[in-house]
């Protein structure tokens, strides 16, 4: 091995599977809990475009180093001393709770108007759906690899926290239609998943399944599992997005209530009645 992939491999640290529930389960959970509060309190007392950037930019960057780390230390197999690297395809970086490392730049980049609103209330709702279903129930993602489950805990805990961030900061700017924009870029986002799907595959024979939306692989997540293999593809689909979208108005009408919108826009709504 040169150093390079000694290093690697370094970073490879053993630990027992964590439980859910368990101690280190719920020291990330006190952990981001706290984190979510903090977002909040900066939302509403540091609220210049300086303090935004900076958070958004550091938020990207921690999760950015961190996936490379996994993309790495899932890539590099060691065996008697010799190392070899195997890209994982199943670990591609394009699935619902990817999206924050491609959304996030491009908030950082932005001044503020429609599109910025739009890719935030992506993550505030869509992303921020995918993130708090892996923190609050982690599946098979708690593996005997010390980094790759502190990857997967800050991660989603990030993920988590700068939606709760977007909903204090542009809380003057929900309602519907700020909800509307959420579905459009999720729309954009379930369209490149379906043609990397379309593409990928050609040219490997691992899974490869972003969004597990794949015609070619069966779906694998919780209760969709059951549905992908009974009904037509395009049915699937349908109930895939549909569910999705369900889910994440939900969300948003929770955060409407959370910051007081909901009440006044019902008000508004009998005003116009009247």
């Amino acid at each position: 091995m040169n150093w390079f992939e000694k290093f690697i491999y370094s970073l490879s640290g053993r630990m027992e599977t964590p439980t859910f529930y368990g101690w280190f389960h719920l020291l990330f959970i006190g952990i981001f809990v706290t984190l979510c509060v903090l977002s909040v309190v900066l939302a509403k007392k540091h609220r210049t475009e300086k303090s935004f950037k900076i958070i958004v930019w550091v938020s990207w960057a921690i999760m950015f180093m961190f996936e490379v780390y996994k993309q790495l230390v899932y890539s590099l197999n060691v065996r008697g001393g010799v190392a070899t690297w195997d890209y994982q395809w199943y670990a591609f970086p394009f699935q619902l709770c990817s999206t924050p490392l491609f959304v996030l730049p491009v908030i950082g980049c932005l001044k503020p108007g429609k599109f910025r609103d739009a890719l935030m209330s992506f993550i505030s709702t869509f992303a921020f759906f995918g993130g708090f279903v892996v923190f609050a129930y982690p599946g098979d993602v708690f593996t005997t690899l010390i980094g790759i489950n502190i990857q997967t805990m800050v991660h989603h805990g990030l993920q988590i926290g700068i939606g709760i961030y977007f909903v204090a900061y542009n809380r003057e700017k929900i309602n519907y239609k700020y909800f509307l924009r959420a579905v459009y870029v999720f729309a954009v986002m379930i369209g490149i998943a379906m043609i990397l799907n379309a593409i990928v595959p050609n040219f490997t024979d691992e899974t490869f399944n972003m969004f597990y939306i794949s015609p070619k692989f069966a779906c694998t997540l919780p209760l969709l599992s059951l549905i992908y293999p009974k009904v037509p593809y395009l049915v699937f689909l349908l109930i895939y997005i549909l569910g999705f979208c369900l889910v994440a108005f939900i969300i948003h009408m929770l955060c409407m209530v959370a910051t007081g919108k909901f009440k006044r826009e019902k008000k508004y709504d009998e005003k116009m009645a009247n």
